[in-house]
């Protein structure tokens, strides 16, 4: 039993892992304080780049990611665009949300603050993963905002553990990810996301992993997990009028490609470019491969609001 004992503490002593303090984070990854902006009663990290009076794009990143995973993205798109991308509230450096609601309808307000706080009429929401459904959500809510729309493997259809109407079950392994987050364990979690290994860097990682250990970061994404109650998407992407591309990695094991016909059913304005060998963050993996269609999607005219 000692032994046992012995075992198990040495276990937890492996596994325990403390928040980072906020000082030390933003001295890694925050370019300038202006970058942190306080909006609708809670506090961002935002990047707003590129011509001021040029066609806006907002980008919003998936689970547990951060505003980094468009750097390769945001470099080129700012030469012509105006780039604005966030941390979302209690992800990357965007500290806890005060109000403690991380539904999407209080991201939505929050994106709506911004474009207001910023003078932006009309934007493009690109979405990754749960930034998908936030995106889609935003066109959906406020089409007099919307010019065009992008998605990129987006969530919101009913997945496993994820069902219609419900609140989902958080369960112990997600809760514990409180106070235990090894290295190891985020970088098997993390290996499902990127169909070649290669694109998993060591210097990806360590993002991953310091930015998750922010303070209060990881209760504010068990928070986000827990109030995410899906509902039918369908009447809700049937709305949307703005042009929309769909960008999918068919390798995607973590949102599956063949979940993009259910999008192209419900969207009315939409097309699919799927991309041979990738997986689900595209952004990250292939940038340069998966710009193409995207800027080719950009660059095409909006029809006129009518």
């Amino acid at each position: 039993m000692a032994s046992l004992a012995l075992a198990l503490l040495a276990l937890l002593a492996w596994a325990w892992t403390p928040d980072l303090p906020r000082a030390e984070l933003e001295a890694r990854y925050l370019r300038s304080p202006a970058d942190l902006v306080e909006i609708a009663g809670t506090r961002l990290h935002l990047r707003d780049e590129g011509p001021r009076e040029a066609p806006a794009l907002l980008f919003l990143h998936g689970f547990g990611s951060s505003l980094q995973t468009w750097d390769d993205w945001a470099d080129d798109l700012a030469r012509d665009h105006r780039v604005l991308r966030l941390d979302l509230p209690g992800s990357g450096l965007s500290p806890p949300d005060p109000s403690g609601d991380y539904t999407d309808a209080r991201t939505v307000a929050i994106l709506l603050a911004l474009l207001d706080a910023r003078g932006i009429a009309r934007v493009t929401p690109i979405g990754n993963s749960i930034g998908g459904r936030i995106a889609w959500t935003f066109a959906s809510r406020h089409p007099e905002r919307t010019e065009k729309l992008v998605l990129i493997s987006p969530d919101g259809f009913a997945s496993p553990g994820f069902d219609y109407d419900k609140p989902p079950e958080v369960g112990l392994a997600v809760q514990l990810m409180r106070w235990l987050l090894p290295r190891a364990l985020l970088r098997a979690s993390l290996a499902p996301a990127y169909a070649d290994p290669r694109a998993m860097t060591e210097a990806r990682v360590t993002r991953y992993h310091e930015l998750m250990r922010g303070p209060g970061t990881r209760e504010a994404m068990i928070a986000r997990m827990a109030q995410t109650v899906r509902s039918d998407p369908v009447p809700q992407l049937q709305r949307i009028q703005a042009p929309t591309l769909l960008l999918w990695g068919e390798q995607d094991a973590l949102i599956p490609f063949a979940n993009a016909a259910d999008y192209l059913r419900a969207l009315p304005h939409a097309r699919l470019v799927a991309l041979p060998g990738i997986g689900h963050l595209p952004q990250e993996e292939a940038p340069a491969r998966a710009l193409v269609p995207l800027r080719s999607f950009l660059d095409q005219p909006a029809p006129a609001s009518g």
